[in-house]
């Protein structure tokens, strides 16, 4: 397989476009030929990012390498990072203000839900710089 790659800029201002690049993600991978439980879980790690990147970061980058081996998706923002790494992995746990949780979102699953779906996750946060989320997913 041909290396194959997408970006895509996420607004993060905007919650009805929010899953979009996931969706279009989703649209790409199956025209490769991935197998569907495979593009399953690149949708749930991309769509669960998108909408951190959204509610947390005022949006970010997404970037999707495909090769032979692996799915890597990594999410890059310039908000204002993660204080607490290990409670942002505890299902629960949220920072998602009422207004956030009043819209359906903020339940504490995002990152859990990532970490579930991924098969290596890896999480670079700098307080008042960003975040830069990497999780691959094996072929």
């Amino acid at each position: 397989m041909e290396p194959f790659k997408l970006e895509f800029v996420i607004d993060g201002d905007d919650f009805h476009s929010a899953g979009e690049a996931s969706s279009a993600t989703k649209r790409a991978l199956k025209k490769l030929g991935i197998p569907a439980e495979t593009i399953r879980r690149v949708s749930i790690c991309m769509y669960e990012g998108e909408i951190n990147m959204v509610i947390h970061a005022n949006g970010g980058n997404v970037y999707v390498e495909v090769d032979e081996k692996a799915i890597t998706i990594t999410l890059a923002d310039k908000g204002p990072g993660i204080p607490d790494v290990d409670a942002a992995l505890r299902e629960g746990f949220s920072t998602a203000t009422n207004e956030i949780r009043e819209m359906g979102f903020g339940a504490g699953m995002g990152i859990p839900n990532m970490r579930k779906y991924c098969d290596e996750l890896d999480i670079q946060t700098e307080l008042g710089v960003g975040t830069t989320v990497t999780m691959k997913i094996n072929l």
